[in-house]
């Protein structure tokens, strides 16, 4: 349905660590992948330069082509992730594969306002906390990562009936973007809330002007 998105609330699965810096726009999603008039196929587009090689290969050296990361949820991602243009095609691609999640020190403002507005919850860390995140989604044993975004925590590893033996670390979130996650709602079902009052304030609008009806 239009105006929704797959709601988030504890999600648990794989992390994969990308740290370089300034990963920008045309690198999650080439120029090549800009030309449809819709958001299908997008998936394939995705890091595409990095996942393939010029024969369209996967390249058994990218993270994300490894045993253990292939299906990936979440990505940790080095510092002003998503620089670059403001294609918003670079959001859609990565949820398209399956990227749920995003955990950085700093993130490009429009792409990440593109990320919550899409589906994708985008957290930041300082340095500091991001280290250990980085050095657990490297190691396959402890990748395994649970998100829980009513609490607003993170887990790492597993082991253990209860799937994690990491401690839990806090994250912050603006509550507005937190509630329209949590419910699934785009920016389109989030003003839809407000219809109601809209069409009031319509109706007071033009009684008060009727000169614009005519």
């Amino acid at each position: 349905m239009k105006g929704r998105m797959e709601p988030f609330a504890i999600v648990t699965g794989a992390a994969a660590p990308l740290p370089a810096a300034n990963v920008d726009t045309d690198v999650i999603m080439p120029k090549q992948f800009l030309k449809g008039i819709d958001r299908s196929g997008l998936a394939q587009g995705a890091f595409f330069d990095l996942r393939f090689d010029g024969e369209r290969k996967p390249r058994p050296e990218f993270i994300l082509n490894r045993p253990g990361w292939e299906d990936a949820r979440f990505l940790v991602v080095g510092p002003n992730f998503g620089c670059g243009s403001s294609r918003e095609h670079a959001v859609w691609g990565l949820a398209q594969l399956g990227i749920r999640a995003l955990i950085g020190t700093s993130f490009a403002g429009i792409f990440f306002d593109n990320c919550h507005r899409n589906g994708i919850l985008a957290i930041q860390f300082p340095e500091q906390e991001l280290r250990p995140l980085l050095d657990q989604a490297a190691d396959p044993r402890t990748n395994q990562f649970t998100i829980d975004l009513p609490a607003q925590t993170i887990r790492a590893g597993s082991s253990g009936a209860d799937g994690a033996n990491g401690a839990a670390l806090r994250f912050d979130i603006d509550p507005w973007r937190k509630d329209a996650l949590v419910r699934g709602l785009d920016a389109i079902a989030v003003t839809l809330e407000s219809a109601p009052a809209i069409r009031d304030f319509e109706r007071e609008y033009f009684a008060q002007r009727p000169w614009l009806l005519e």
